[in-house]
């Protein structure tokens, strides 16, 4: 299937797979470009070492297009970007706009630039800046989402913009494929399916916990870094909805401490992607200081397995789905549901037998 992702990216199937943090690892990135769609590598949660050594690892098992995705605030995104020029990554990717400099940087160097955003606005900035695609998310989507639909949302930034336009938020199939076409889209991006997949490395205890959610164990809650953030509805996350500003400051700082010394990041650079998290944005310092939990919350259930003191972020789709198929059998099934869907469409009644 052809379309003006498949023509920018080089990749079989308007499919990409978002570059979550602690999930989208080699190994499910390779899967996902093996099958034919665009693997995103999540380097957010990687040192600069790490990411070298996954883009690496990515090249070592597969020889089709991948991309990595990048926070744009990030105090080190210079020296990420040089890694991902040097290393001949195909596609950058990042949950926040760019600047104009650095879009510039990735393009001069041949590497396709496509942003994320949440609203027209975004994507009309990202677009006059150079970027060569957008990937637009509604609500639905997993993660810090907006509270505009896709379905209202998709066709607003079709309209504004002149470069290709991915969809995010709500998709999981053939049918949804399909849907996102007619609006104007490129192709769509998917997370939480890609997370319920064979290849992915998240613990079975939390894909279980996936599996078993219904549409309405999903929710949003603004406790876990001070922005809207879409997860799954747990005993947790309740019980962090009802702490105090004095538990949850302390946590905070706790988890600032722990990414920390993970991450190898020292205080003055904390601090210095904390004042990158406040431009433009109305955040108060404790909501950035509240922002060092999302990446120790989210290990705590992606890396280590604790449904019980982690933090799940899930799309709306979660609930609708109930199989874990290798990446090549998701792919294989989504494109056929999408021709068979297409073909179904075909054989209705004809503008003459109106």
């Amino acid at each position: 299937m052809r379309t003006p992702l498949t023509e920018l990216t080089g990749v079989r199937y308007p499919l990409v797979q978002t570059g979550m943090g602690w999930v989208a690892g080699p190994r499910l990135v390779s899967a996902v470009a093996n099958a034919g769609a665009l693997g995103v590598l999540g380097a957010a949660t990687m040192t600069p070492g790490q990411l070298r050594s996954a883009v690496r690892e990515v090249r070592s098992r597969t020889d089709r297009p991948f991309g990595v995705n990048l926070r744009a605030d990030a105090g080190d995104v210079a020296v990420r970007v040089g890694i991902i020029v040097e290393e001949g990554v195909r596609v950058a990717s990042f949950a926040l706009a760019p600047s104009r400099d650095l879009i510039a940087r990735l393009k001069d160097a041949g590497v396709v630039v496509i942003p994320s955003v949440g609203a027209r606005r975004h994507a009309e900035k990202v677009a006059a800046w150079g970027a060569d695609a957008v990937v637009v998310q509604g609500g639905e989507g997993g993660g810090h989402t907006g509270g505009v639909a896709t379905s209202v949302l998709l066709p607003q930034v079709v309209d504004a913009v002149d470069i290709p336009v991915v969809a995010a938020g709500g998709f999981h199939d053939g049918r949804g494929l399909v849907a996102a076409l007619a609006f104007g889209a490129a192709g769509v991006a998917m997370g939480t399916r890609f997370l319920l997949t064979a290849d992915s490395t998240v613990p079975a205890a939390v894909k279980a916990a996936y599996l078993a959610a219904t549409v309405t164990d999903v929710t949003v809650t603004t406790k876990v870094d001070g922005l809207p953030h879409r997860m799954l509805r747990t005993p947790f996350v309740t019980a962090l909805e009802h702490s105090g500003r004095t538990a949850t400051l302390v946590r905070a700082l706790r988890h600032a401490a722990a990414f920390r010394t993970l991450s190898g990041l020292g205080w003055t650079s904390l601090l210095r992607d904390g004042l990158a998290m406040r431009h433009g944005r109305d955040l108060s310092w404790s909501q950035v200081l509240l922002a060092a939990n999302t990446p120790m919350l989210l290990k705590a259930a992606m890396v280590d397995g604790r449904t019980d003191g982690g933090v799940m972020a899930a799309g709306q789709v979660t609930g609708l789905i109930d199989d874990l198929p290798t990446c090549a059998e998701l792919v294989q099934r989504v494109m056929n549901q999408a021709w068979e869907t297409v073909a179904g469409l075909g054989a209705g009644q004809g503008p003459g037998e109106r």
